[in-house]
């Protein structure tokens, strides 16, 4: 199905010199889907089928905002943004109207959620904090580096395009669409990219680029092959182009390449990468069913909550200070410390390291406390206080075995924690939360998506409670395997 704006868009991008097969690709627009790529005919793996000026691209040096950009010092996302509102704001007077009218006004990224919406339907996720930190980190950005240009803005631009509200919805097509060109452009919005929709693990096409420091270099010496920054889209090719497997290295364009063979009446798709639920929301505005590269966190202040339940705060400091001085950590974001629990439920092994020394019998602490200052390899301090708890043979270069320290006080503790973590979403269960999607429509964008976060957030939890359980067994029967008396073998006679 080709809209109105499809068959623009197409009428622009030969106006700009960018080639694509009407023969090999078809785009459809639905109002329910918006834009797709299917494929016409077989396509090849190595097949070009796409080239893309990069002065077709909207970037910093090709916007006509470019003086006022680089004048008031601004680049990056910053410049980019002001680029993009500038165009905008010419409407049908842009260079680019014809790319930015086939655009939302904005993507449904939380990002763009009200403050309201990211409390009630982020509540306990991954991204609940982490969204209202970026609203707070984009709004001083306006503040700072916006706003005092709207008095330097040439007379036929209105200032009102240039508000908080433009700047959050140019923030999210950025966010969601934008490309790295090359050194010279920077990051720009690339027509054609953001019409091939992601599928985790299935990446159908590829794009390249040719780099230098300045697209004024004649030297093509000067000029590597690198790859475009996967995040956001793909790009089309012109009625003309008929697809090769061979590419030029003309540092001008960007080319569009099949990296798997796909059928006649299939959809080509990009990938933004293996990225879990929570950070295709985050970026992309949307989940998928049964994605298996999510995670859940666990914030170092619940594993001290845990220990303050058990423990005096001096004893749980001193635990924590030797699991340090172990030269062990958690993960660091915006001064926060915090463990992974992957996708099948296993936890980050520092976590379970940490439990394990602060769950230590006192002699055994003290014991390993004072290893600590006489070995070289302060991680192999711990493996030598278990290889001689369990009688075997250690490798001080080797990995601490997960097993070992799966204790029946640590699997409660890892209980314990998916309990209080699962507790951040509220009193609804997940059993409320399947119940509440199946009636939900995916229309419903927010909703359906931030439910799929969460659910796909407590089943990993979930996975973590087995995870425990099987290693509580698991650990019994290797305590009974080591108290197992050894059999004398009987003389033959």
């Amino acid at each position: 199905m080709s809209s109105r704006r499809l068959r623009a868009f197409k009428r622009w991008m030969i106006s700009q010199g960018i080639e694509w097969s009407n023969d090999t690709l078809q785009f459809i627009d639905t109002p329910e889907e918006g834009i797709s790529v299917k494929a016409l005919w077989d396509l090849k793996e190595g097949d070009l089928i796409a080239k893309i000026p990069k002065t077709a691209c909207l970037t910093i040096k090709t916007s006509g905002a470019q003086d006022l950009i680089e004048s008031t010092g601004l680049d990056g996302y910053l410049g980019l943004s002001v680029a993009l509102m500038y165009e905008k704001s010419l409407g049908g007077d842009s260079p680019w109207s014809g790319y930015l009218q086939v655009l939302p006004d904005c993507e449904c990224l939380p990002l763009v959620w009200s403050l309201d919406e990211v409390e009630l339907l982020l509540r306990g996720t991954e991204l609940h904090k982490i969204v209202k930190e970026d609203k707070a980190l984009i709004y001083e950005d306006w503040k700072e580096s916006i706003l005092p240009l709207l008095d330097s803005l040439p007379s036929n631009i209105d200032p009102k395009n240039f508000s908080v509200e433009q700047y959050f919805a140019v923030k999210s097509l950025i966010a969601s669409r934008s490309f790295e060109i090359d050194d010279y452009h920077g990051f720009g919005m690339v027509p054609l990219a953001d019409l091939f929709n992601h599928k985790t693990g299935a990446e159908d096409v590829h794009f390249t680029t040719t780099s230098s420091h300045s697209e004024s270099d004649d030297d093509s010496d000067n000029c590597d092959a690198i790859d475009l920054d996967a995040n956001i889209g793909n790009n089309e090719p012109s009625s003309e182009l008929e697809c090769s497997s061979v590419t030029g290295d003309d540092p001008s364009v960007l080319e569009m390449i099949m990296v798997k063979d796909v059928k006649a009446g299939v959809e080509v798709f990009n990938t933004y990468g293996l990225l879990g639920n929570a950070a295709l929301l985050h970026r992309y505005g949307f989940t998928e069913p049964d994605n298996s590269f999510g995670i859940v966190n666990i914030d170092l202040v619940l594993v001290q909550e845990w220990s303050s339940l058990f423990f005096s705060s001096r004893f749980s400091r001193a635990r924590l200070s030797l699991w340090r001085r172990l030269e062990y950590g958690g993960c660091d974001s915006q001064n926060a410390e915090y463990f992974e629990i992957s996708s099948n439920g296993e936890p980050q092994i520092e976590l379970l390291i940490l439990l394990y020394i602060i769950l230590l019998p006192e002699d055994t602490y003290r014991k390993l406390d004072l290893a600590v200052f006489a070995e070289n390899n302060h991680k192999g301090s711990i493996g030598t206080i278990l290889s001689e708890k369990w009688n075997i043979t250690w490798d001080k270069s080797s990995e601490i075995r997960a097993d070992l320290l799966l204790t029946e006080s640590v699997c409660n503790a890892l209980l314990w924690l998916a309990d209080k973590r699962e507790s951040l979403y509220g009193s609804s269960s997940i059993k409320d939360d399947i119940e509440e999607l199946g009636k939900c429509c995916a229309k419903e964008r927010k909703l359906y998506h931030s439910l799929m976060l969460r659910l796909s957030e407590r089943k990993i939890l979930e996975k973590l409670r087995t995870y425990a359980a099987v290693g509580a067994r698991s650990h019994c029967s290797l305590k009974s395997i080591q108290r197992e008396p050894k059999r004398k073998r009987s003389k033959r006679s």
